[in-house]
Parts: C-alpha cells; sequence; structure tokens
C-alpha cells in the first residue's frame, strides 16, 4: 500500500512532481490532489508495522520489533503532519519522518544477529545489506540532491526485507 501510493500518486498528480527530487511527503502535501491516496498509504504501512512487529517479538528474539513499532508509530505521524500546514508542522513532519527512517533501517540490522542465532542465515545477510544500504540513501537524503530518488532505494530496500521476514 505505501510503495503503491506514491507509484500511483507520482503518475497521476496534476501538479510538477518528481519522483527524482521531490519527497515523498510532497504527494501528501496540503493542497496536493494526491493528498489523499499518499496518506492512505503512510496509514497503511504505519498501521502495518506494530502488526509486524509483533510477529517479529514473537519468533526473533531481540529488540528488532521495537524499531518496528517506532517506524509504524513514526509513520502515523508524518501522516498526521503533512507538510504546508505551518512551519511548526513541516518542523514536526521532519521529525517524526527522520526517527521513522533511522527505525526502519535499523530493524533488519537488529535482526541479523538473533536471525544468525535461529538459523536464517541469508535473511540475516539480507537484513544487514538492506540496513546498511537503506540507512545510507535515507541520509543522502538530507543532501538536498535527489531526494525523492534517495527515499525510494532507502525505504524500497527496508520494505522488501520486512515482506522477506515476513514471508519466513
Amino acid at each position: 500500500g505505501f510503495v503503491g501510493a506514491w507509484v500511483i500518486g507520482a503518475s497521476v498528480t496534476s501538479s510538477p512532481y518528481s519522483s527524482i527530487d521531490d519527497a515523498i511527503s510532497r504527494l501528501a502535501a496540503v493542497g496536493s490532489d494526491t493528498r489523499w491516496l499518499m496518506t492512505a498509504g503512510f496509514v497503511t504501512f504505519g498501521v502495518s508495522l506494530p502488526v509486524f512487529a509483533s510477529a517479529l517479538r514473537s519468533s526473533v528474539p531481540g529488540r528488532a520489533w521495537i524499531t518496528a513499532a517506532t517506524t509504524g508509530v513514526a509513520t502515523l505521524a508524518v501522516a498526521a503532519t503533512p507538510l504546508d500546514r505551518s512551519e511548526t508542522i513541516d518542523r514536526m513532519h521532519g521529525v517524526f519522518a527522520g526517527i521513522g527512517y533511522l527505525a526502519l533501517a535499523a530493524t533488519p540490522l537488529l535482526a541479523a544477529a538473533p536471525l544468525r542465532t535461529i538459523g536464517h542465515h541469508r535473511l540475516a545477510r539480507a537484513g544487514i545489506a538492506a540496513g546498511l544500504t537503506s540507512a545510507t540513501a535515507l541520509a543522502l537524503t538530507t543532501t538536498g540532491h535527489w531526494t525523492g530518488l534517495f527515499q525510494r532505494v532507502g525505504l524500497s530496500v527496508s520494505d522488501a526485507w520486512i515482506v522477506a521476514a515476513a514471508l519466513t
């Protein structure tokens, strides 16, 4: 739902929008014609991550479930603080997005050692790769260059790891 919202939103918006340069949250900004769609994507992801966190907690030792749940709650806060409402809301949005990014990148990294311990070596290796790639890409969003591309890379690799972990 989350990835679909930004893919569809970017392709149908009547506003000038670049998936390479513009942040995903621009699709949910106040006044955007795709606000409803991207907000639904944020809410879908925000609700799904705590559900995933619960399953992770019961099947993988350690604290990765905490960062998964944190990602979900932070994403709901992002949805509740759309861009372009006010400077204060924009700052809050940025803080919540930053927390969500950090927690998302940390989840597969924190799960790697416990997964290795319980015999899921490939998923553990994939978690390290996903977490490091995600953290690097999401850090690059702060440069102001190719923000949309780096967001999509950073979020997608961690999202793919979550899907793989959920299927394991």
